[in-house]
């Protein structure tokens, strides 16, 4: 379903002004409370990764360096923009969703990997498995596998990966002219940056499971919620896998609209609300670590 580009998204531009209102607001906190600093400065700045996700999407513009401009400032540091866009579009290649090897956003491993790791690797692995680990630990081994992983990259001679991270050091120096004007230190938006990441993991905890059939791998949370407005509404993940071109105030809509076609698309993957989400997985695994049907069908033989 292609969205409507005669469209001027309001809705998107307002959330992004206000964000940036929010990120400044919290950032200029720091000397009269700096708790408070911290936590509004994250949130706004797990929105503007959302908003981000929005942008690589092509939201609000049509004009896809118009949308990168728009979120060109480097809020999240160690997120350039265009390796965000470049993994998360291969991400959207249904057919490898939760794959090791092709699917950039996989938490999975491959099971003759996992048999080779240490009992120390292991044990922090299924420790990210659980909801608290992902969110306690994920930023940090999130950020340190893609970091190294575009590292090699750039090591190897990958000239786009360098033009992203090149770029993103660009985007930094507004950060970098703005903290230093706040006064806020670079370890207290250390802390931002990774209350933010932890905000993030939330959302892509169960985004998709291990499934022979890909349809069948991406979730729904009815939630309207804080967690769904802070993560735009991506809780309704198979309605925005299925038409990524609509923008994230419609999907809820649309997924009210065709509630039980959504629903047998992917068997049934389905949670009430973040409240279940955490009851049940907070200090437990969903899943092992190790993909427990690999290989994944990638021959899209399944899609209807």
């Amino acid at each position: 379903m292609p969205s409507d580009r005669s469209e001027f998204e309001t809705p998107t531009v307002l959330l992004l002004a206000a964000t940036y209102a929010l990120w400044a607001l919290g950032t200029l906190l720091w000397g009269h409370n700096a708790v408070f600093a911290v936590l509004l400065t994250g949130v706004a700045i797990a929105q503007f990764l959302s908003l981000q996700h929005e942008a690589l999407h092509d939201h609000p513009f049509a004009n896809p360096l118009l949308n990168e401009a728009l979120v060109f400032p480097a809020l999240a540091v160690f997120v350039p923009y265009r390796r965000f866009r470049t993994t998360h579009l291969q991400h959207h290649h249904d057919p490898a969703l939760t794959d090791p090897y092709d699917d950039p956003e996989s938490n999975y491993v491959d099971p003759q990997v996992w048999a080779k790791l240490s009992t120390a690797r292991r044990f922090l692995l299924r420790v990210n498995n659980t909801l608290l680990g992902r969110i306690v630990l994920g930023p940090f081994l999130g950020t340190w596998a893609f970091v190294a992983g575009d590292v090699r990259l750039i090591m190897r001679g990958e000239p786009k990966v360098l033009q992203a991270w090149m770029l993103n050091f660009v985007g930094l120096v507004p950060v970098v002219i703005w903290l230093t004007w706040a006064a806020m230190p670079i370890w207290g938006y250390a802390l931002a940056i990774y209350l933010a990441m932890a905000l993030l993991k939330i959302r892509t905890f169960l985004e998709h499971r291990a499934h022979e059939s890909h349809r069948a791998r991406t979730v729904v949370i009815e939630d309207r919620g804080p967690l769904s407005l802070l993560f735009l509404n991506n809780n309704f993940h198979v309605v925005h896998h299925m038409h990524p071109a609509v923008a994230w105030y419609k999907l809820p809509k649309l997924y009210a609209a065709r509630k039980a076609h959504y629903l047998r698309r992917n068997d049934g993957y389905l949670y009430r609300s973040y409240v279940q989400v955490f009851a049940q997985y907070l200090l437990r695994a969903k899943d092992p670590v190790p993909h427990p049907v690999w290989p994944v069908r990638k021959d899209g033989r399944d899609e209807v």
